[in-house]
């Protein structure tokens, strides 16, 4: 009897709402701990044991939950359970930049924006990882969350999803790849996503750019010049942007950018450390998606002649 009156009570808070980020394959005891360690102010064994005796504690879906003032153990669970009905998503798409990201954030239904009027700095700070540039640190996927949790913490769950996803690529890393970290393999998986039109290529463009960065070769890539042009990009490159320097500038200067330029899915970051054996050091788009790999400039030079000049 009395277990049935708590399962009743008004869940105590240690604020007006509290939210919390659940991962796929979480176990139901971590679950517990984690509403704890959010601000419900109950032991954590009491919420588990809750969980594992209803017989639902393998159905909690992943997701991102608020809860306020007034809910109960019971409805806390129901709305974990029923989380795949009742949530909202969004999603987040591969070769986006920042700005794309947080424009897509302002418009996403029943979502709190507690980043509007935050500069990415700011942002950054706000999910936990001051200093670090936020360009680039969002992991693609869809996340699903309850109507009325706030934006940074859909934001910290896709950031933490990328910390997981890079840490694990680059632990699978090939030996020989010319990159000195993994937020190095981030900037250039960035750039494998802007300059990947089919999917079967991605392997070679990652070669290219690997065999450039392994003899000191400039990059030489469009997106990342665009990307250093900000505002000033007007929709076409011209050849006066090719001359600006930039710090994406990648045909004035050797190695890499100083950031991301886009969002990497997980294809591009493991590209970016297992690239695909080539002596390829040049591509051209053919204008059907796909891309002409060559490996003298010669071979290059009659390759753009055909695909781009039409002759």
């Amino acid at each position: 009897m009395a277990a049935a009156w708590w399962l009743q009570q008004p869940l105590p808070l240690a604020r007006k709402a509290v939210e919390l980020s659940i991962e796929s394959g979480t176990p139901p005891r971590q679950v517990a701990q984690a509403w704890v360690d959010a601000g419900v102010q109950v032991p954590p064994r009491l919420l588990y044991e809750w969980f594992r005796w209803s017989g639902q504690a393998r159905r909690i879906r992943a997701g991102s939950y608020a809860i306020e003032v007034g809910a109960t153990p019971r409805s806390l669970l129901a709305m974990m359970v029923q989380g795949d009905e009742t949530l909202e998503r969004i999603r987040i798409t591969e070769g986006w930049t920042l700005r794309q990201l947080r424009a897509a954030l302002a418009q996403a239904p029943d979502l709190q924006h507690a980043s509007a009027g935050l500069s990415d700095a700011e942002l950054m700070a706000a999910i936990g990882d001051p200093g670090e540039p936020a360009e680039g640190r969002f992991f693609p996927d869809t996340y699903s969350y309850s109507p009325g949790v706030s934006d940074l913490t859909v934001l910290k769950r896709a950031h933490a999803a990328m910390q997981r996803r890079l840490a694990q690529t680059w632990a699978e890393r090939s030996p020989d790849v010319p990159l000195k970290g993994a937020d190095e393999a981030l900037i250039l998986a960035s750039i494998i996503e802007k300059e990947t039109g089919q999917a079967a290529d991605r392997g070679l463009v990652a070669g290219v750019f690997n065999n450039r960065l392994r003899i000191g070769m400039p990059l030489q890539t469009d997106p990342a010049v665009i990307y250093g042009l900000g505002s000033r990009y007007d929709g076409t490159l011209h050849k006066s942007d090719l001359a600006l320097d930039t710090p994406y500038n990648t045909y004035l200067r050797t190695g890499l950018p100083p950031t991301p330029i886009s969002l990497p899915g997980l294809a591009s970051l493991r590209a970016a450390v297992r690239p695909a054996s080539t002596r390829a050091l040049y591509f051209v788009a053919r204008g059907d998606g796909s891309s002409e790999f060559s490996a003298s400039l010669a071979d290059h030079n009659r390759a753009v002649s055909k695909y781009q000049r039409g002759r």
